[in-house]
């Protein structure tokens, strides 16, 4: 069977628990996204982009329109089903039953627009409230901060004006570099650069795939058999180039996954 060309895998996230953390997002410091902007790259269904930790914007961009059509399926689904307590301090949704907090007893009454995932389940997605609605929440919360786009982001055209604090470049280098040979995957990298704000300690997160991936896929696919038969870079590499961009070196974050799926995730600013 031909893998798809982009890695642009369907249902990617479906054995995933909708309720955890991505281990690859666990990495990172607790606050990392607090307060910033947030450009998710090859983002598929939008598992993480939803994730958001207390960023004011996120956009996530995807190649697939099947994908982005199911990004907007999640964030509906997430939207829908905030957690009643999310609007109290952790410590206080910490119960030793129903009606007992730590330090305080609050009654742990559901907000207005709180949807159980087991009612989506029975009859499906609530529509998001509207900016006139009594129960609309603020631009900079969740749902309202987050939007994708279908876009080939290293191709098309892009707003110059709209600048991040962090991107997200999750396991799609292998496939950017194996679609557009070495000077592709530079002037990707140079692109993250440029989309980034200077001076405000923004962030490229990368999860590069490593090297033995690149012959299975293009065993799977001819035309990335072709197109990546001449590659001289390697992931080994990627840091060099990077830095020679203007990125400061790597922060080794850790490694996620088993097996051949093993990757790190490093952190690379932008002075």
């Amino acid at each position: 069977m031909e893998q798809p060309l982009h890695g642009n895998y369907h249902s990617y996230y479906q054995t995933k628990r909708p309720e955890l953390s991505d281990e690859r997002i666990a990495l990172l410091p607790r606050a990392f996204f607090k307060g910033r902007s947030v450009l998710d790259i090859g983002c598929n269904e939008g598992w993480v982009t939803c994730e958001r930790h207390g960023a004011t914007r996120v956009v996530g961009v995807d190649i697939d329109p099947v994908l982005i059509r199911a990004t907007w399926k999640r964030r509906r689904a997430c939207g829908a089903n905030k957690d009643p307590l999310s609007h109290l301090p952790l410590k206080k949704r910490k119960r030793s039953n129903i009606d007992s907090f730590e330090h305080e007893s609050i009654s742990p009454s559901p907000s207005l627009h709180y949807f159980p995932l087991s009612m989506q389940h029975l009859f499906g997605t609530l529509p998001i409230p509207g900016p006139g609605s009594q129960i609309s929440l603020e631009s900079t919360s969740f749902p309202h901060n987050v939007s994708f786009i279908r876009a080939d982001w290293l191709s098309d055209p892009i707003d110059s004006s709209q600048q991040y604090d962090i991107v997200l470049a999750l396991s799609i280098t292998k496939w950017i570099h194996l679609n557009n040979g070495d000077a592709g995957l530079l002037a990707f990298f140079q692109r993250i650069f440029d989309i980034l704000h200077q001076g405000r300690g923004s962030k490229l997160v990368l999860e590069p795939q490593h090297w033995e991936g690149y012959a299975k896929a293009k065993r799977n696919n001819p035309k990335l058999k072709e197109s990546g038969k001449d590659l001289q870079i390697r992931p080994d590499d990627f840091e060099a180039h990077l830095t020679k961009i203007g990125f400061r070196p790597a922060q080794r974050m850790g490694s996620v996954g088993q097996g051949g799926l093993r990757r790190p995730v490093d952190v690379y600013e932008k002075p």
